[in-house]
């Protein structure tokens, strides 16, 4: 899967999770540009690897800070 596919993927579940425009996600955002807090961070994380089939373990979880950390995690599952 390209990273572009997977920016997709990420993107629609970041609109569903945070009820923002899809379009809106792009690498360089944080979550907290989307005013994220912990329960929508650990919401997300779930659907990342219900969706990609992978568990991030903790150490990635606290490096992601913004959507590029996202992809990184989930191309180096």
């Amino acid at each position: 899967m390209t990273r572009e596919e997977i920016l997709t993927k990420v993107a629609d579940l970041v609109a569903d999770t945070l009820e923002v425009d899809a379009s809106t996600v792009t690498e360089d955002l944080t979550f907290e540009d989307f005013g994220a807090d912990s329960f929508d961070l650990l919401n997300l994380i779930t659907a990342f690897e219900d969706e990609f089939g992978i568990t991030l373990d903790d150490s990635e979880l606290e490096n992601m800070k913004n959507v590029s950390d996202v992809l990184d995690a989930i191309q180096n599952a």
